[in-house]
């Protein structure tokens, strides 16, 4: 069996062990020597020369040449608005409102205003800042639910900025 692992957000190594990090990496990645690593903790070689290593980054700039020149890069274009919209619709308002304990009855949102929803402060290439709307706005229904305002909320244009 040829195992996958996955190095997740290199570039999010803090400065103070970076080149130690990158120093393992190296070695890690490098079919020439990865076929008996020997990991500091475990302290007993490891054949890692059938691992697939994928890695993810956001920014590649701080990832040393070296590791770098050991990957293949394979650049991700970002989402469109429409992709996001389609997220945000399919997958995650409906696991916000299950997780904040609301009903597909208790909230809808107008078409109109997922694009306000999806660029709340402009462009942003990930679903991160859409995933916390999104928490946020059902959070904020739930809240109105619990305090006793209604039992139905329509999130509209007119009053979008109440939830945002």
């Amino acid at each position: 069996i040829n195992p996958v692992i996955l190095l997740d957000e290199l570039d999010r190594i803090t400065p103070e062990s970076r080149a130690a990090i990158m120093g393992v990496l190296i070695e890690l990645l490098d079919p020439g020597q990865n076929n008996n690593f020997t990991d500091y903790f475990i302290d007993y070689p490891v054949d890692l020369s059938q691992v697939l290593f994928i890695a993810t980054a956001n920014n590649t700039n701080n990832i040393s040449t070296a590791v770098m020149d050991r990957l293949e890069v394979i650049q991700m274009p970002s989402y469109t608005d429409e992709e996001k919209i389609a997220i945000a619709k399919n997958y995650v308002f409906p696991h916000y409102i299950k997780e904040v304990g609301l009903l597909p009855e208790n909230i809808k949102i107008d078409d109109s205003v997922w694009m306000k929803i999806t660029r709340p402060l402009g462009f942003d290439s990930g679903i991160r800042s859409l995933e916390r709307t999104v928490e946020g706005i059902a959070r904020k229904v739930a809240y109105k639910l619990v305090k006793g305002e209604g039992t139905s909320f329509v999130i509209t244009d007119a009053n979008i900025r109440e939830y945002l």
